[in-house]
Protein backbone atom coordinates (compact mmCIF):
# COMPACT_ATOMS: atom_id res chain seq x y z
CA UNK A 1 0.00 0.00 0.00
CA UNK A 2 1.38 3.40 -0.96
CA UNK A 3 2.34 6.02 1.63
CA UNK A 4 -0.46 8.26 0.37
CA UNK A 5 -3.04 5.49 0.72
CA UNK A 6 -1.80 4.65 4.21
CA UNK A 7 -2.05 8.32 5.24
CA UNK A 8 -5.58 8.61 3.87
CA UNK A 9 -6.60 5.39 5.58
CA UNK A 10 -5.20 6.55 8.90
CA UNK A 11 -7.02 9.86 8.59
CA UNK A 12 -10.37 8.26 7.80
CA UNK A 13 -10.00 5.72 10.60
CA UNK A 14 -9.06 8.44 13.09
CA UNK A 15 -12.15 10.45 12.16
CA UNK A 16 -14.31 7.34 12.40
CA UNK A 17 -13.03 6.46 15.85
CA UNK A 18 -13.78 9.98 17.02
CA UNK A 19 -17.43 9.66 15.99
CA UNK A 20 -19.75 8.92 18.92
CA UNK A 21 -21.27 5.45 19.06
CA UNK A 22 -25.05 5.35 19.28
CA UNK A 23 -27.45 2.87 20.79
CA UNK A 24 -25.31 -0.22 21.27
CA UNK A 25 -23.40 0.96 24.34
CA UNK A 26 -26.62 1.43 26.33
CA UNK A 27 -27.66 -2.12 25.39
CA UNK A 28 -24.19 -3.48 26.23
CA UNK A 29 -24.01 -5.17 22.86
CA UNK A 30 -20.74 -5.40 21.00
CA UNK A 31 -20.59 -4.16 17.43
CA UNK A 32 -19.41 -6.73 14.91
CA UNK A 33 -18.70 -6.14 11.25
CA UNK A 34 -18.32 -9.18 8.97
CA UNK A 35 -17.21 -9.11 5.37
CA UNK A 36 -19.46 -11.87 3.98
CA UNK A 37 -23.00 -12.91 4.71
CA UNK A 38 -21.92 -16.41 5.71
CA UNK A 39 -19.64 -15.06 8.45
CA UNK A 40 -22.26 -12.53 9.58
CA UNK A 41 -24.90 -15.26 9.81
CA UNK A 42 -22.68 -17.47 11.96
CA UNK A 43 -21.80 -14.53 14.21
CA UNK A 44 -25.49 -13.66 14.62
CA UNK A 45 -26.37 -17.26 15.51
CA UNK A 46 -23.62 -17.41 18.14
CA UNK A 47 -23.85 -13.87 19.49
CA UNK A 48 -27.61 -13.68 19.75
CA UNK A 49 -28.80 -10.58 21.58
CA UNK A 50 -25.30 -9.88 22.83
CA UNK A 51 -24.03 -8.51 19.53
CA UNK A 52 -25.01 -6.24 16.69
CA UNK A 53 -23.83 -7.60 13.33
CA UNK A 54 -23.35 -5.88 10.02
CA UNK A 55 -22.34 -7.66 6.81
CA UNK A 56 -20.44 -5.56 4.27
CA UNK A 57 -21.32 -7.75 1.29
CA UNK A 58 -24.94 -8.50 0.50
CA UNK A 59 -26.68 -10.83 -1.98
CA UNK A 60 -25.04 -11.05 -5.38
CA UNK A 61 -21.85 -9.31 -4.25
CA UNK A 62 -18.55 -10.84 -5.37
CA UNK A 63 -16.07 -10.79 -2.44
CA UNK A 64 -13.07 -11.34 -4.73
CA UNK A 65 -13.61 -7.96 -6.37
CA UNK A 66 -15.19 -5.99 -3.51
CA UNK A 67 -13.49 -2.75 -2.43
CA UNK A 68 -14.23 -0.94 0.80
CA UNK A 69 -16.28 2.26 0.73
CA UNK A 70 -15.88 5.16 3.12
CA UNK A 71 -18.98 3.92 4.96
CA UNK A 72 -17.32 0.52 5.34
CA UNK A 73 -14.18 2.13 6.75
CA UNK A 74 -16.20 4.02 9.36
CA UNK A 75 -18.16 0.89 10.31
CA UNK A 76 -15.03 -1.23 10.70
CA UNK A 77 -13.12 1.42 12.60
CA UNK A 78 -15.99 1.78 15.08
CA UNK A 79 -16.57 -1.96 15.47
CA UNK A 80 -15.56 -3.89 18.55
CA UNK A 81 -14.70 -6.81 16.26
CA UNK A 82 -14.16 -7.20 12.52
CA UNK A 83 -14.47 -10.71 11.09
CA UNK A 84 -13.20 -11.59 7.64
CA UNK A 85 -12.67 -14.88 5.85
CA UNK A 86 -9.03 -14.56 4.83
CA UNK A 87 -7.27 -17.02 2.51
CA UNK A 88 -7.31 -14.21 -0.06
CA UNK A 89 -11.09 -14.32 -0.52
CA UNK A 90 -11.37 -10.57 0.07
CA UNK A 91 -8.45 -9.89 -2.26
CA UNK A 92 -9.11 -6.17 -2.74
CA UNK A 93 -9.73 -5.62 0.98
CA UNK A 94 -6.74 -7.52 2.31
CA UNK A 95 -4.25 -4.65 2.59
CA UNK A 96 -6.81 -2.48 4.35
CA UNK A 97 -7.79 -5.21 6.82
CA UNK A 98 -4.18 -6.04 7.65
CA UNK A 99 -3.48 -2.37 8.30
CA UNK A 100 -6.62 -2.02 10.41
CA UNK A 101 -5.53 -4.99 12.54
CA UNK A 102 -2.63 -2.90 13.80
CA UNK A 103 -4.98 -0.94 16.07
CA UNK A 104 -8.32 -2.77 16.01
CA UNK A 105 -9.60 -6.25 16.80
CA UNK A 106 -9.63 -7.92 13.36
CA UNK A 107 -9.81 -11.70 12.88
CA UNK A 108 -9.45 -13.75 9.68
CA UNK A 109 -11.66 -16.67 10.73
CA UNK A 110 -10.63 -19.12 7.99
CA UNK A 111 -6.90 -18.54 8.36
CA UNK A 112 -6.80 -20.60 11.56
CA UNK A 113 -8.27 -23.74 9.95
CA UNK A 114 -5.57 -26.47 9.87
CA UNK A 115 -3.71 -26.49 6.55
CA UNK A 116 -4.19 -30.25 6.13
CA UNK A 117 -7.92 -29.55 5.66
CA UNK A 118 -7.37 -26.91 2.98
CA UNK A 119 -7.13 -27.20 -0.81
CA UNK A 120 -4.21 -25.44 -2.49
CA UNK A 121 -4.81 -22.70 -5.04
CA UNK A 122 -3.69 -23.12 -8.64
CA UNK A 123 -4.09 -19.38 -9.19
CA UNK A 124 -1.94 -18.02 -6.37
CA UNK A 125 1.29 -19.48 -5.02
CA UNK A 126 1.26 -20.34 -1.32
CA UNK A 127 -2.45 -19.59 -1.11
CA UNK A 128 -5.43 -21.85 -0.40
CA UNK A 129 -8.95 -22.13 -1.77
CA UNK A 130 -11.02 -19.83 0.49
CA UNK A 131 -14.50 -21.32 -0.20
CA UNK A 132 -14.67 -23.40 2.99
CA UNK A 133 -18.39 -22.85 3.50
CA UNK A 134 -19.23 -25.29 0.68
CA UNK A 135 -18.69 -28.17 3.13
CA UNK A 136 -20.75 -27.81 6.36
CA UNK A 137 -18.35 -30.04 8.29
CA UNK A 138 -15.41 -27.87 7.28
CA UNK A 139 -17.35 -24.67 7.92
CA UNK A 140 -17.87 -25.87 11.49
CA UNK A 141 -14.16 -25.18 12.11
CA UNK A 142 -14.74 -21.59 11.03
CA UNK A 143 -17.81 -21.33 13.26
CA UNK A 144 -15.69 -22.36 16.26
CA UNK A 145 -13.15 -19.67 15.32
CA UNK A 146 -15.95 -17.10 15.17
CA UNK A 147 -17.15 -18.23 18.60
CA UNK A 148 -13.67 -17.83 20.05
CA UNK A 149 -13.25 -14.39 18.47
CA UNK A 150 -16.54 -13.25 20.05
CA UNK A 151 -15.48 -14.59 23.46
CA UNK A 152 -12.14 -12.81 23.18
CA UNK A 153 -13.90 -9.55 22.23
CA UNK A 154 -16.57 -9.85 24.94
CA UNK A 155 -15.60 -12.24 27.80
CA UNK A 156 -18.83 -11.64 29.81
CA UNK A 157 -20.77 -13.32 27.00
CA UNK A 158 -18.72 -16.52 27.00
CA UNK A 159 -21.34 -18.86 28.47
CA UNK A 160 -24.03 -17.63 26.07
CA UNK A 161 -21.71 -17.71 23.08
CA UNK A 162 -20.63 -21.28 23.84
CA UNK A 163 -24.20 -22.50 24.32
CA UNK A 164 -25.39 -20.81 21.12
CA UNK A 165 -22.43 -22.17 19.19
CA UNK A 166 -23.12 -25.71 20.39
CA UNK A 167 -26.72 -25.43 19.23
CA UNK A 168 -25.69 -24.03 15.86
CA UNK A 169 -23.04 -26.71 15.34
CA UNK A 170 -25.71 -29.35 15.96
CA UNK A 171 -27.80 -27.78 13.19
CA UNK A 172 -24.78 -27.86 10.88
CA UNK A 173 -24.37 -31.58 11.56
CA UNK A 174 -28.01 -32.06 10.58
CA UNK A 175 -27.37 -30.08 7.40
CA UNK A 176 -24.33 -32.24 6.61
CA UNK A 177 -26.39 -35.41 7.02
CA UNK A 178 -29.06 -34.11 4.64
CA UNK A 179 -26.62 -32.96 1.97
CA UNK A 180 -24.75 -36.25 2.12
CA UNK A 181 -27.95 -38.29 1.80
CA UNK A 182 -29.32 -36.21 -1.08
CA UNK A 183 -26.12 -35.92 -3.08
CA UNK A 184 -25.26 -39.61 -2.67
CA UNK A 185 -28.41 -40.39 -4.67
CA UNK A 186 -26.95 -38.76 -7.82
CA UNK A 187 -25.76 -41.47 -10.27
CA UNK A 188 -21.96 -41.71 -10.27
CA UNK A 189 -21.68 -40.95 -14.00
CA UNK A 190 -23.63 -37.70 -13.50
CA UNK A 191 -21.55 -36.28 -10.66
CA UNK A 192 -20.14 -33.31 -12.52
CA UNK A 193 -20.84 -29.74 -11.43
CA UNK A 194 -19.91 -27.11 -14.02
CA UNK A 195 -20.22 -23.51 -12.84
CA UNK A 196 -18.85 -20.05 -13.46
CA UNK A 197 -15.78 -20.22 -11.21
CA UNK A 198 -13.99 -22.67 -8.92
CA UNK A 199 -16.09 -22.09 -5.81
CA UNK A 200 -17.11 -25.73 -5.32
CA UNK A 201 -13.84 -27.60 -4.78
CA UNK A 202 -14.57 -28.34 -1.12
CA UNK A 203 -18.06 -29.45 -2.12
CA UNK A 204 -16.60 -31.83 -4.69
CA UNK A 205 -14.09 -33.25 -2.22
CA UNK A 206 -16.74 -33.79 0.46
CA UNK A 207 -19.36 -35.43 -1.75
CA UNK A 208 -17.42 -37.12 -4.52
CA UNK A 209 -18.23 -34.78 -7.42
CA UNK A 210 -16.02 -33.53 -10.21
CA UNK A 211 -16.29 -29.75 -10.14
CA UNK A 212 -15.32 -27.58 -13.08
CA UNK A 213 -15.17 -23.79 -12.99
CA UNK A 214 -14.82 -21.79 -16.17
CA UNK A 215 -12.78 -19.24 -14.24
CA UNK A 216 -10.32 -20.01 -11.45
CA UNK A 217 -10.80 -19.70 -7.70
CA UNK A 218 -10.98 -15.92 -8.06
CA UNK A 219 -13.51 -14.31 -10.38
CA UNK A 220 -10.74 -11.86 -11.25
CA UNK A 221 -9.17 -14.52 -13.49
CA UNK A 222 -10.17 -14.55 -17.14
CA UNK A 223 -11.78 -17.36 -19.12
CA UNK A 224 -10.36 -17.34 -22.64
CA UNK A 225 -11.76 -18.85 -25.81
CA UNK A 226 -9.44 -21.81 -25.47
CA UNK A 227 -10.75 -22.59 -21.98
CA UNK A 228 -14.36 -22.42 -23.18
CA UNK A 229 -13.54 -24.68 -26.14
CA UNK A 230 -11.90 -27.22 -23.81
CA UNK A 231 -14.94 -27.28 -21.59
CA UNK A 232 -17.30 -27.70 -24.55
CA UNK A 233 -15.27 -30.77 -25.49
CA UNK A 234 -15.65 -32.07 -21.94
CA UNK A 235 -19.41 -31.53 -21.94
CA UNK A 236 -19.76 -33.52 -25.15
CA UNK A 237 -17.34 -36.31 -24.22
CA UNK A 238 -18.82 -36.85 -20.75
CA UNK A 239 -22.41 -36.31 -21.89
CA UNK A 240 -22.95 -33.55 -19.33
CA UNK A 241 -26.50 -32.28 -19.74
CA UNK A 242 -26.75 -29.56 -17.07
CA UNK A 243 -24.56 -26.67 -15.97
CA UNK A 244 -25.11 -24.11 -13.22
CA UNK A 245 -25.05 -20.33 -12.94
CA UNK A 246 -24.01 -18.49 -9.78
CA UNK A 247 -25.85 -15.63 -8.12
CA UNK A 248 -22.71 -13.52 -7.64
CA UNK A 249 -21.05 -14.13 -11.03
CA UNK A 250 -22.13 -13.17 -14.56
CA UNK A 251 -23.70 -16.03 -16.54
CA UNK A 252 -21.96 -14.91 -19.75
CA UNK A 253 -19.41 -17.74 -19.79
CA UNK A 254 -21.97 -20.39 -18.88
CA UNK A 255 -24.14 -19.34 -21.80
CA UNK A 256 -21.08 -19.47 -24.07
CA UNK A 257 -20.64 -23.11 -23.04
CA UNK A 258 -24.26 -23.91 -23.81
CA UNK A 259 -24.02 -22.25 -27.22
CA UNK A 260 -20.74 -24.04 -27.97
CA UNK A 261 -22.24 -27.40 -27.06
CA UNK A 262 -25.31 -26.70 -29.18
CA UNK A 263 -23.04 -26.01 -32.17
CA UNK A 264 -21.71 -29.53 -31.65
CA UNK A 265 -25.22 -30.98 -31.56
CA UNK A 266 -25.14 -31.52 -27.78
CA UNK A 267 -27.98 -30.02 -25.73
CA UNK A 268 -27.05 -28.58 -22.34
CA UNK A 269 -29.47 -26.77 -20.04
CA UNK A 270 -29.04 -24.58 -16.98
CA UNK A 271 -29.65 -26.90 -14.05
CA UNK A 272 -30.33 -24.05 -11.68
CA UNK A 273 -28.82 -21.09 -9.89
CA UNK A 274 -26.35 -21.75 -7.09
CA UNK A 275 -25.21 -19.56 -4.24
CA UNK A 276 -21.43 -19.48 -4.33
CA UNK A 277 -19.79 -16.40 -2.79
CA UNK A 278 -22.94 -14.81 -1.35
CA UNK A 279 -26.19 -15.94 0.24
CA UNK A 280 -29.75 -15.07 -0.74
CA UNK A 281 -31.78 -12.00 0.19
CA UNK A 282 -31.98 -11.02 3.88
CA UNK A 283 -35.12 -12.30 5.57
CA UNK A 284 -35.36 -15.37 3.31
CA UNK A 285 -34.40 -18.95 4.12
CA UNK A 286 -31.78 -18.82 1.36
CA UNK A 287 -30.45 -15.69 3.08
CA UNK A 288 -29.08 -17.92 5.86
CA UNK A 289 -26.07 -20.20 5.62
CA UNK A 290 -28.16 -23.31 6.23
CA UNK A 291 -30.70 -22.24 3.62
CA UNK A 292 -27.94 -21.44 1.13
CA UNK A 293 -26.36 -24.90 1.39
CA UNK A 294 -29.76 -26.64 1.50
CA UNK A 295 -30.68 -24.84 -1.72
CA UNK A 296 -27.42 -25.76 -3.44
CA UNK A 297 -27.53 -29.43 -2.45
CA UNK A 298 -31.19 -29.78 -3.40
CA UNK A 299 -30.75 -27.98 -6.73
CA UNK A 300 -27.68 -30.01 -7.74
CA UNK A 301 -29.29 -33.29 -6.69
CA UNK A 302 -32.48 -32.64 -8.64
CA UNK A 303 -30.70 -31.35 -11.76
CA UNK A 304 -28.31 -34.29 -11.98
CA UNK A 305 -30.82 -37.10 -11.54
CA UNK A 306 -30.75 -37.68 -7.78
CA UNK A 307 -33.59 -37.73 -5.26
CA UNK A 308 -34.30 -34.74 -3.04
CA UNK A 309 -37.53 -33.10 -1.85
CA UNK A 310 -38.39 -30.01 -3.88
CA UNK A 311 -38.66 -27.98 -0.69
CA UNK A 312 -35.34 -29.15 0.72
CA UNK A 313 -34.22 -30.38 4.11
CA UNK A 314 -36.71 -28.44 6.23
CA UNK A 315 -39.44 -27.75 3.70
CA UNK A 316 -38.48 -24.07 3.47
CA UNK A 317 -37.25 -23.86 -0.12
CA UNK A 318 -39.55 -22.27 -2.68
Amino acid sequence: MSLCRRFCLAAVVAIAIALPATGTAALERIRVVATTGMIADAAAQIGGDGIEVRALMGPGVDPHAYRQTRTDIVAMANADLVLWNGLYLEAQLEDFLLDLAGNNRVVAVADAVPENLLIGSDDYENRFDPHLWMDPNLWSHVVINIRDALIDAHPPGEDVFRANADAYLARLRELARYTDAALSSVPSESRVVVSSHDAFNYFGLAYGFDVVGIQGISTESEAGLRRVAELVDMLVERNVRAVFVETSVSDRNIRALIEGAAARGHEVVIGGELYSDAMGSPGTYEGTYIGMIDHNATTITSALGGRAPDTGMQGFLN
